[in-house]
């Protein structure tokens, strides 16, 4: 009798026991079910456009910076470290700008996968992360980009040799170059058009931003003392007055650069400035 029972039991178990072809099966269809889902939920996304946008722009500028690292060099042994002397590449604004574009839609693509796209007209909060990415465009990038671009070309059209000597065309090939001092403009324009950000006061705006230029030229200037190389070569021809005047008016500029950047953010999304006023009128 206890024999006839426990297999009576092991029947019942086999019975509700699925097959092995229909637990793959069975298993096969959650994960495709899965997979189907979470590509349906990003396309499907409002940010999904931009998340593209951003992945593709981090990628080109990430494989871009790679490659001017690793082949952008006057001879074999030179490093980006020891480019042209002391302060290598490091020395140069262009440098620093190419780290400052990439590092910023690496944040973007963070925000885009794991953050929010919050407007004053949404009822969420942003979250730490999008605070990070709009403050860093307003204050940073987007000034120091276009500080970038029109600066380089301004001096450029005047005197190639005072900015992009004849010789760095040999060196560095033209895609490369126009990434590094062109296409910031348009990229950072659709990326304004695409996404709201929202700025912060001036008062901290123009601090941030005149605290990294002063940075910048203590550095510049340091590298002109210890190691008697003028980064770039406008600054050598001109006397100390004139260098003063001249650092002077590229401070301004860069003000001028981050009250471009507010006009264009309100001249994009001037109904969702209008809410934050609202919201601010309201709290106060």
């Amino acid at each position: 009798m206890d024999n006839n029972n426990d297999d009576i039991q092991l029947l019942q178990i086999n019975r509700k026991a699925p097959s092995p072809c229909r637990a793959k099966r069975s298993c096969r269809h959650v994960s495709t079910r899965t997979f189907t889902e979470v590509y349906t939920s990003v396309s499907e996304m409002e940010n999904g456009p931009v998340l593209i946008y951003h992945s593709l722009l981090f990628i080109a500028h990430t494989v871009a910076y790679i490659y001017d690292c690793k082949y952008i060099v006057t001879h074999e042994e030179e490093t980006v470290f020891t480019y042209k002397g002391f302060g290598g590449k490091f020395k140069y604004l262009t440098n620093w700008n190419f780290i400052i574009q990439t590092v910023y839609f690496g944040l973007c693509v963070a925000n885009d996968f794991c953050g929010t796209n919050v407007r004053p007209s949404d009822k969420g909060q942003r979250c730490r992360l999008q605070r990070w990415r709009d403050n860093f465009l307003a204050t940073v990038v987007f000034p120091v980009g276009m500080f970038v671009v029109l600066t380089f070309w301004g001096i450029y059209a005047v005197d190639r040799e005072l900015v992009y000597p004849k010789e760095l065309d040999k060196i560095i090939p033209s895609w490369l170059n126009h990434i590094m001092h062109t296409t910031i403009l348009p990229f950072l324009l659709i990326d304004k058009f695409l996404v709201y950000h929202q700025y912060p006061s001036r008062k901290i705006g123009f601090a941030t931003l005149l605290s990294l230029a002063l940075l910048y030229l203590s550095w510049i200037l340091w590298v002109a003392f210890y190691a008697n190389i003028w980064v770039y070569p406008i600054l050598k021809v001109l006397n100390p007055h004139q260098k003063a005047v001249f650092i002077m008016a590229m401070l301004v500029f860069f003000m001028c650069l981050y009250l471009l950047g507010e006009f264009i953010n309100k001249a994009f999304w001037g109904k969702e400035r209008n809410h934050l006023q609202a919201q601010k009128k309201k709290s106060s």
